[in-house]
């Protein structure tokens, strides 16, 4: 199988080695994005449970790929405003994120995420928007 162009260019950062993300797959034309996360013994709150915020960050982090994704891998994206509902206590293990662009505009897109864990049992999901800037808007400002 011939690695698919656009994955070749996918963007990696700290926080998605540090959660050991990966793709699984991926559809462009919806802006639709399934990956995974490991969850470590690192990421536990006092009661045992993974943190709240990393889950937050995982969330987030699945979001922002599918916004990227959905505009071709022209746009980046930076999170206005993100709203985490916590459904259930987290074990260290693999979590599955899915995420999806709702609503694609110019400059401001819809987004919403859901974590399961292995046995598939929904732990958090969150809805957001987020601006989009563009490649080139992000090479100008480090220039």
């Amino acid at each position: 199988m011939t690695p698919d162009p656009l994955m070749q260019r996918f963007p990696s950062s700290a926080t998605a080695r540090l959660f050991g993300q990966h793709i699984i797959e991926f559809d462009t034309a919806k802006g639709w994005v399934r990956m995974s996360f490991v969850a470590t013994e690192d990421f536990l709150n006092p009661a045992g449970a993974v943190q709240g915020g990393i889950l937050g960050a995982m969330l987030d982090d699945t979001m922002g790929p599918a916004l990227w994704l959905k505009n071709g891998a022209g746009a980046f994206s930076a999170t206005i405003d993100l709203n985490v509902s916590f459904l259930a206590a987290a074990s260290p293990g693999l979590l599955y994120g899915e995420g999806r662009v709702v609503q694609l505009g110019k400059t401001i897109s819809f987004l919403e995420a859901h974590l399961s864990d292995a046995a598939g049992r929904m732990v958090a999901r969150s809805t957001a928007s987020a601006r989009m800037i563009r490649e080139r808007s992000i090479e100008h400002a480090l220039a």
